[in-house]
């Protein structure tokens, strides 16, 4: 991977512009404060749990957002971010609570910033990687804070998913099995191909469990089946995240973290990992759109359902539709009705599907191609309650 990134690099270099600081910005957190953010257009709304931004516009064309609530408290946390430094989107699907993804979506984008000021407005995949590694080391001193208040920080994760912008092209950088499909067009056929962008660590992924077994050649219980599913250590599905310390710092693998999360046996290296695979990709007229979602939203549509939802219809309402669809198949899958399926509350609906988080970003290339910059700069986040 590493050489492939070297391989990369000479095309990947593209000034990013100066850093807004985010001090025009028009920030919407949760809960929902209403309105139509900077430069955004169309309808913003809440039904029951599902809250949804149905189209706006970005440095490099219009966005459509919507995520759907299923646990007590939503895990998932995203965010879109472009003005005169290019354009950042993060998709954070937390697990075992939702502290790690919020750190993530608090301090990732912040660490970018920062680093980009210093290269001058320079991005590599390096500059990509340092807010990662500056971001995991900071939720593990966290961590370290609270461990004697609050041990269970330490069993506290989130998957991270980050597509970046700048100038004509795309990097993708991420951790779990959070997912990027680029919608393509095919030739003058009118047709549009569905390419993966993002490569995904999760121990159900044939691939992953031999990356596992080659770095822990000594333990032969490095990935154990349960019930079906692939573990690392028969605990947790995926390979890489932000925080998780307990699977990476053998101090905090022990009493009075829940038994559950405990090894039976020593810790002598890290078992999980924060270090993103990262794409990079020169960005092609062709390149239509990019469908940015949480593992729920892949889990009931496949790649081609989710690119062929998007182009068969108005961009307006793209992401509410996709979750939509997905909904419609959990529904399906366990022999409902949709319309019952909508009204299971949170928690309760946590049996039927995930948190799902979905950003499609629409790719105008005449604004690509001229750098054109965003004024004043969006700042968005996700606006459901906590």
């Amino acid at each position: 991977m590493l050489q492939a990134l070297m391989n990369l690099l000479s095309l990947c270099l593209r000034p990013l512009g100066q850093n807004s600081g985010g001090g025009g910005s028009d920030r919407v957190d949760p809960v929902g404060n209403g309105g139509a953010g900077a430069g955004t257009l169309g309808r913003e709304g809440r039904e029951g749990l599902l809250w949804f931004r149905d189209l706006g516009k970005y440095g490099s064309g219009e966005f459509s957002m919507a995520v759907i609530q299923a646990n007590q408290v939503l895990e998932d946390q995203s965010q879109i971010e472009s003005g005169p430094y290019g354009t950042f989107v993060g998709v954070y699907d937390g697990h075992g609570g939702p502290e790690a993804a919020r750190y993530v979506c608090d301090h990732l984008f912040r660490h970018f910033q920062a680093i980009s000021d210093e290269t001058q407005g320079i991005v590599t995949a390096e500059t990509v990687e340092r807010a990662f590694h500056l971001t995991e080391e900071g939720f593990t001193a966290h961590v370290s804070e609270l461990w004697n208040t609050r041990p269970n920080m330490a069993t506290v994760g989130s998957c991270c998913l980050v597509g970046v912008i700048s100038q004509q092209t795309l990097f993708v950088a991420n951790l779990g099995d959070s997912r990027v499909v680029l919608g393509k067009k095919v030739g003058n056929t009118g047709g549009t191909a569905a390419i993966q962008l993002s490569k995904e660590h999760n121990a159900n992924v044939e691939e992953i469990r031999h990356e596992l077994k080659e770095l822990h050649p000594n333990d032969p219980q490095i990935v154990i089946l349960k019930h079906g599913v692939w573990r690392v250590k028969g605990i947790i599905q995926v390979s890489r995240s932000i925080g998780d310390v307990y699977m990476k710092h053998a101090q905090y693998n022990r009493e009075p973290i829940n038994g559950k999360f405990r090894l039976p046996e020593p810790m002598h290296m890290p078992i999980m990992s924060a270090n993103p695979s990262i794409l990079c990709h020169p960005l092609h007229p062709n390149d239509s759109f990019l469908i940015f979602a949480s593992d729920g939203l892949w889990e009931h549509l496949s790649n081609e359902k989710a690119v062929d939802i998007v182009q068969s219809h108005p961009h307006a309402g793209s992401a509410k539709r996709l979750v939509k669809a997905a909904l419609q198949e959990a529904a399906k899958k366990r022999e409902m009705r949709y319309s019952d399926l909508r009204k299971i509350d949170k928690k309760v609906r946590r049996h039927f599907h995930d948190d799902i988080t979905v950003i499609v970003l629409f790719l105008n290339h005449d604004l690509i191609s001229r750098g054109t910059v965003q004024d004043p700069p969006l700042s968005l986040r996700s606006a459901l309650e906590h």
